[in-house]
Parts: C-alpha cells; structure tokens; sequence
C-alpha cells in the first residue's frame, strides 16, 4: 500500500518520505505538523492512529539555519518513530543527504566537532570514522574558491547498456547517427565555453563509455579540449568499459595531456558480467590494464557492490583482484535501483544485508593494502543503505571528485546532460545551469545553450 503524507511544511514530504524509504515495514499514513516557538522546534506525528511529539532546542540566527534545522529534526523525530519495534540498523541513520562530508564541514566551519551531530543522528560509529578519514585525505586539495573551476565534458554513448543503469545513455548502434551533429555541437560549446573559466583545477570527460566512440572521434573531442590544458592540470577520461580499450586510443590521451584513465570493470566474475549485460569478459579487465600501465597514467577501477548474483565472498575476491592490479585509485560503488534501470523490479533495494557485508569486506581489504577513503556520496534507493566511496593510494586523489562532491568550485560542463554550477562560498549559494538531456534536443537548441551559459556564469560576476 502507498504511503500517504500530510505535513504543514510541503517541502518535507520527500524528506520524510527518504526517512521511511530507509525501513521496510512503512507507515500506512502519516501527519505532521511542524512549528517553532520561544526557541523550541516542535514536531507532532500521527503514525497508523499513533501520536508522537518531539521538541528539540534550536538557536535560528537567520532563515537559511531556520530551515536546515527544521529538516533535521523533523527527520530525526520522525527515523525515531520508526525505530520503535524495528531492530533494522541503519548505517547512517536518519542522514538522508548524498553529500554527508558537506555536513560535516559545515559543523566545523562553525567552530563544533561534526561528531556530535552525526552521533544524534544515529550514524553508525563506523561511518562517522570513515568521514574522519575523508577529511583527513582531502586535506591540501579541499578548496573554497570562488575562482576555482573544473571542466566537465559529456559523451553519453555505450556500447549496451547495462541492467543496473538509469542513465540516458542507450547503445551506440542506436546513437550513431546523432554522433556526427553532437560532435560538432560539442566543439561549439567547448570553444565559447573558453572565455568563461578563470583558475582550472581540473578536465574530466565522462560517460556512458567515451572510448565507445572511435579514436578519429574521439580525437575531436581532445583537440577541442587542448587549448584548457595547462601544465599540471589534472585530466581524467573515464574511458569506461574494457572491450572498447585500444592501444590508438590510449596513446592519443597521452599525446593530448591525459594524465588519468577511469576502468569499470565493476566486477571480476564473467557469470556476474553476462547476468548485468556486459559483453566483455575478465580477462579483457586485465588485458586493458596492461595497456593503461604502459602510459604511466593513474588508474582508477570502478567495482559495484550488490550485482546479480554475488556474494560477500565473491565480491571481497573482486576487491583483492582490483587492488593486484595496481590501480592507484578504486571506487566501491553499492547498487541504486532507479527508474530506468531493469534491475529496479528484481531487487529488494533494502533488503540485502549481504551488502553491507561486501562493503565492510572492500574497507578492511582496502585499508589493509594502504588505500584511504577521499570522497564519498549517497543515492536514494540504494541497496543497504550504504554508499559510494573512492579510495586512493598516497599523493593519488582525484582533484575533480572532491571538487564535484563537496561543491566548492564552480563546474563548467559541456554536452547532453551536463549540468553546470557557479559556486559563490561565502553565501553558502549553489546556482545550476543544465543542458537537455535528450541528444535531438540538445542538437537543436545548441545556440540557446552557449547563450544561456554566458549569461549564467556572467550574472552578478
């Protein structure tokens, strides 16, 4: 049965809602009424016919602090109801943000230890170690800049497209034919997008599969990049799945300046590839690593917690398989089950505690073999409650994933889906400009982008 809502503050349905998407005996009808007196936030449920009120002290200098108060103890009073008789464990309790580090770093810009605030929101002692430890590691690269910018581009072409993904990309057997026009759009945009950068931190060109595309196509896309590349500057292509790894491809990111290669093997078991609608195998995994290594690039691989079919002990072999292959950085995804994605009917997004198992099993492996936690986020439906965490060796961190997750230099994104974001740190604000999503319209309204981009970044410059 649905689960109904009825609050006096709308804009905490869906919060409340992410609260009980965390269980998985939900209320059949909820109310709530919210208000703020002398100092004292107030919080009234009716739960199934039950009646619940919590209170909690609050100090409300301004209405930005007002609101973000009246989230947080609504969400705490209400994960506390839902508590009562259910012996579930959430690994970060009543937190529902993606973005956890951002928390915490608000906490210590004004002046408190995060630790509490994560502690009374029933965060697991675990997690709240673990965002220790990302702090920690982001420590000489975390930035807030105002002049900072990353530069994101997007091809959003594969070759299949896997069980698990809700992305829009779609089989490039379908795509192709737009190809040729999106190319150029994308040269359009990269080059008027120019003038617009100040301090580059870093270049990123992500997917779907960028190495789906030809190296003379791909080629486009790296000449129209080359006039951003500076010495030092970080440049990642997350190049993507392994059959589509070849030595013209990686030769032409080295002579373009590309300094990191992103695989995503996503599992090491050939049984797991077939189920997900991969059409490599594991030893072409390793075949491209041996290309990569000749290039001298740092690797990142990319591994999925939670896939059809694997067990705790199959998916800690993956680990230990990943980390042998030298890869200087390895992100350990956990499965989110969203509209779009075929998986999404087959699976209990929640109830699969065999997750949390794989993903304790990749932090002692990973931790054992000299890796650390740099960034981390969260995704709604995701199994087990968990989340994705980038691991790296020494001195190897990835300059745009910290930059992207903790929101604190502006992103200037390119193509199909790219959303970019004028950061303004001083006033906590966060502004977006995005592109279609759909190729067609994208193709066709490429002017009304570039336009639209230069006034965005240039208002209130």
């Amino acid at each position: 049965m649905e689960t109904f809502f009825k609050t006096n503050c709308s804009f905490l349905q869906n919060e409340l809602l992410d609260v009980a998407r965390l269980f998985k005996r939900r209320p059949v009808s909820v109310l709530h009424e919210f208000r703020f007196e002398n100092g004292v936030f107030y919080n009234s449920f009716v739960v199934d016919g039950q009646s619940y009120s919590f209170k909690n002290e609050g100090q409300v200098p301004n209405e930005l602090i007002f609101k973000r108060l009246e989230r947080r103890f609504a969400k705490l009073a209400f994960f506390k109801i839902l508590r009562v008789g259910n012996n579930d464990q959430m690994p970060w309790g009543a937190l529902t943000g993606i973005r956890p580090t951002k928390l915490a770093y608000t906490e210590l810009a004004e002046g408190r230890a995060f630790e509490p605030l994560f502690e009374m929101m029933f965060v697991s002692e675990e997690n709240v170690r673990l965002i220790e430890r990302v702090l920690k590691a982001q420590e000489g690269i975390y930035e807030r800049n105002d002049d900072n910018f990353d530069v994101f581009v997007s091809l959003p072409f594969c070759p299949t497209k896997c069980a698990y993904c809700s992305f829009i990309t779609a089989p490039i057997e379908k795509t192709r034919s737009f190809l040729p026009d999106y190319l150029s759009c994308l040269k359009r945009e990269i080059e008027a997008g120019r003038s617009l950068s100040r301090t580059l931190r870093s270049l990123y060109i992500g997917g779907g599969t960028p190495f789906a595309l030809e190296a003379s196509e791909l080629e486009q896309v790296l000449k129209a990049l080359s006039s951003y590349v500076v010495p030092g500057v970080e440049y990642t292509v997350e190049a993507g799945r392994p059959d589509t790894f070849t030595e013209e491809k990686l030769r032409l990111l080295k002579d373009y300046g590309v300094n990191r290669v992103c695989i995503n093997p996503q599992t090491f078991s050939d049984e797991t590839l077939k189920a997900i609608g991969r059409k490599h195998t594991v030893a072409q995994v390793y075949q491209a690593f041996e290309m990569m290594q000749k290039y001298d690039f740092t690797i990142n691989a990319d591994l999925i917690a939670g896939l059809t079919g694997e067990t705790p002990e199959t998916f800690a072999l993956g680990v230990e398989k990943a980390v042998a292959t030298g890869a200087e950085n390895i992100t350990v995804h956990c499965l989110s089950l969203k509209s779009g994605a075929k998986l999404k009917e087959e699976c209990e997004y929640l109830d699969n505690p065999a997750v949390s198992k794989m993903v304790a099993s990749a932090r002692e492996i990973l931790t054992a073999n000299g890796y650390e936690p740099y960034y981390l986020y969260r995704q709604k439906y995701q199994v087990g409650n968990n989340e994705n965490t980038g691991w790296t060796k020494p001195g190897k961190a990835c300059v745009y994933n910290i930059d992207i997750m903790e929101e604190t230099a502006n992103n200037l994104a390119f193509g199909a889906n790219g959303v970019s974001k004028k950061v303004e740190n001083a006033e906590n604000k966060i502004s977006r400009f995005a592109a279609p999503k759909d190729l067609r319209t994208y193709i066709q309204k490429i002017d009304e982008i570039i336009a639209g981009k230069e006034k965005f970044f240039h208002s209130n410059a």
